[in-house]
């Protein structure tokens, strides 16, 4: 009855059913490609720490662990700690105590400021609590607007140090690349503010072991938001902090996904999880020493769903620790009725907890005088008059990583170095690759294969990438050719619309080749800039790219071709245009079937699309390119002298006829069916 109805639409409203009803297919993919990372998500929060039963095999994981966490927020190796340079730029006297305004850098020309509690006449050496600002729009210094819940401790014999944070300091940095500012190439540098902000806190601690009215035995960490992720951070990496309490900042990565939160947060709250480490690991890092975490019933962000998981998981590695006073647990949860913020009731369990940890006795905070605070405005606590000449900070997500790095100069070198990243690729850049088999559940669907039904069968095809991802593939094969044929797997771009009346680059092919149009993950149209951040962000965090996971799909397609569809391929060349391209480059350096790369105007760096999580560590474009040879890489429409660095390598390797251009894809594809002439390769300069 439909289909009758249908036809006796005029063309004009079969054109928009026809395209509505694709707009529905479309809107059903995606849906399916985004429950697949709510699924990884939770995944990684179930299994995270699942197989550590006993002490012993915790003592096992968790220098394994802080050495990942490390690496993933971009400290390791650990920078190098260069002098301080610190300096005190002015002393504000009050009543019970001094402030310091303190400023020093981290490493050369990364500048943090500070501001410096001391009591006037306590006794010392004394306990001192570090403040962690969060993000806190000031011009003077995000440490300005949080004076009400820090001052506490120094009317109360702490001393204090509040520490500026980077994106809101007094010399700002940027702290939202991917969050607002589409910098997916903090993605591929394995980039995260929280690296810096952590640095900096490490070097605060430095700092405070040279002043002799600090106890550096008795150091307490705190902070709200932003502050409370540092200090969890700090905590579990540097076991100087004696007792943490981080407030409104704990999360399981499966409820932030589930739940959709992760729009929501700042570049700071996460790293690139290529480790696929859940939160709660990176809370055990701190056991047995005291974690308070303080949560709001109301908090939008930080829910408790998520942190009352996080606590239950941490707890139990806790529970392994014999030395814990059973009537004091050294972790505790504190919720509160209230949202994103600190209330009284939280202030109060805050410092009731550092004095049980930080004090020589326990002392109740309901005890301890509690004189009039005295606000400081915001100018007078500011340390900088001017920012310095030489400050980093406004950049320094660019020097933050050494340069990858150059190509080798003989090939004994570059045979170490080509198994170097092969093992970076495979067990880090795409460690999340699904083990074992996948049933490909293919489904036929209905599509028009235009004029391409002439000259070759036709099928339009569904098959699964992943359990419950289904992604669409078209295959022509031609009619009249018998024995095995050569596959060309061309890969689409979201831009790309695939009518085969204007396919015309494989008209010349569908007599002679297998072609297979792939349409991977995501890319079925257009994203817009939100629902891509949406998605990107969401795939960093459970270890993932749009980009990785269009690899994966191609890989997938070859194996459905081979497998699936039993064709009998004589030769594999997959092809793709700028970052679609680059998705057939590491299926193939993956994948030793595939013997030919056709690359359409390429991206030549990471830091300029196709971003792969910390890949630039390592590594770029044209090095990975060279580990294809001596199998063929053509490219079309590129400027001549594009991967030169891959041309070096492949006449390194004696493969330089491999290595080539094109005019056009039929001339780039018959370059695949000659000879190559290997010749020894003598060396190269460096790129």
């Amino acid at each position: 009855m439909l289909k009758a109805a249908y036809s006796v639409l005029p063309d004009r409203l079969k054109i928009e059913v026809r395209r509505l009803l694709d707009n529905r297919v479309d809107r059903k993919l995606l849906r399916a490609e985004e429950r697949l990372l709510v699924r990884e998500g939770e995944w990684l929060s179930d299994h995270g720490l699942a197989d550590v039963l006993t002490r012993e095999d915790w003592r096992r994981r968790q220098p394994i662990s802080r050495q990942r966490l490390r690496w993933m927020l971009g400290l390791d190796p650990w920078p190098e700690r260069t002098p301080l340079k610190a300096t005190i730029t002015g002393t504000i006297k009050q009543a019970d105590c001094r402030i310091e305004k303190v400023v020093f850098e981290s490493r050369p020309g990364l500048f943090v400021t500070a501001n410096f509690y001391v009591p006037q006449d306590a006794p010392g050496p004394l306990p001192c609590v570090i403040y962690l600002n969060g993000h806190s729009t000031a011009l003077d210094g995000a440490k300005t607007a949080h004076q009400t819940p820090s001052l506490w401790y120094p009317a109360n014999g702490f001393a204090l140090l509040v520490v500026d944070p980077l994106g809101f300091g007094e010399i700002p940095g940027i702290h939202a690349g991917t969050h607002r500012l589409n910098w997916w190439h903090w993605l591929s540098q394995g980039y995260t503010p929280a690296g810096v902000e952590v640095w900096n806190a490490m070097r605060a601690l430095d700092w405070l072991e040279t002043r002799p009215e600090i106890d550096s035995a008795r150091i307490g960490v705190t902070g709200l938001s932003g502050g409370g992720v540092m200090t969890q951070y700090l905590a579990a990496l540097d076991d100087r902090v004696a007792a943490a309490a981080p407030s409104c900042s704990t999360y399981t990565l499966g409820t932030q996904v589930a739940l959709g939160l992760i729009p929501r947060q700042c570049d700071c709250t996460f790293y690139p999880n290529v480790y696929r480490m859940d939160f709660p690991e990176v809370l055990a890092l701190i056991a047995p020493r005291p974690l308070l975490i303080l949560g709001g019933r109301k908090d939008p962000i930080f829910p408790p769903v998520g942190f009352g998981q996080a606590y239950r998981r941490t707890k139990r590695i806790y529970d392994l620790f014999d030395e814990q006073d059973e009537m004091e647990p050294r972790i505790q949860l504190v919720q509160t009725d209230a949202g994103h913020t600190d209330t009284p009731a939280s202030l109060v369990k805050t410092h009731q907890w550092m004095c049980r940890w930080l004090r020589d006795r326990a002392e109740s905070s309901s005890r301890l005088e509690r004189p009039k605070l005295l606000l400081e405005s915001p100018e007078t606590l500011r340390c900088l008059k001017e920012t310095s000449a030489s400050a980093v900070n406004d950049h320094v997500h660019d020097v933050w990583f050494a340069p990858s790095p150059a190509v080798p100069l003989d090939r004994g070198e570059w045979e170490s170095r080509k198994k170097d990243l092969s093992d970076i690729l495979r067990t880090r850049i795409f460690g999340w690759f699904p083990p074992g088999d996948i049933p490909f559940r293919t489904r036929r669907i209905r599509a028009n294969g235009g004029y391409a039904d002439k000259f070759a069968e036709f099928g339009a095809f569904e098959f699964d990438s992943e359990p419950g991802v289904p992604v669409r593939a078209y295959l022509l094969q031609p009619r009249e050719r018998s024995g095995p044929v050569p596959l060309v797997v061309w890969i689409k771009r979201p831009e790309e619309h695939v009518h085969f009346p204007d396919v015309d680059e494989f008209h010349a092919l569908l007599r002679s080749h297998a072609v297979l149009v792939l349409t991977p993950r995501f890319a079925a149209r257009p994203l817009s800039g939100r629902a891509f951040t949406r998605i990107e962000r969401t795939a960093a965090v459970v270890g993932r790219s749009v980009a990785a996971m269009r690899v994966w799909d191609v890989r997938r397609a070859v194996a459905w071709a081979l497998l699936d569809r039993r064709l009998a391929i004589s030769e594999t060349t997959v092809y793709g245009c700028g970052e679609a391209g680059l998705a057939g480059l590491y299926a193939a350096v993956l994948d030793p079937a595939i013997e030919h790369v056709v690359l359409r105007e390429p991206p030549t760096s990471h830091l300029t699309g196709f971003a792969l999580p910390t890949i630039l560590r390592d590594t770029d474009v044209d090095e990975v390119a060279g580990l294809l040879a001596p199998r063929r890489l053509t490219l079309l429409a590129a400027p001549e002298g594009t991967l030169a660095c891959t041309r070096a390598i492949y006449e390194l390797t004696g493969a330089g006829q491999a290595f080539g251009r094109a005019p056009s894809l039929p001339k780039a594809i018959s370059r695949s069916l000659r000879p190559v002439a290997v010749t020894p390769g003598q060396g190269v300069e460096s790129c």
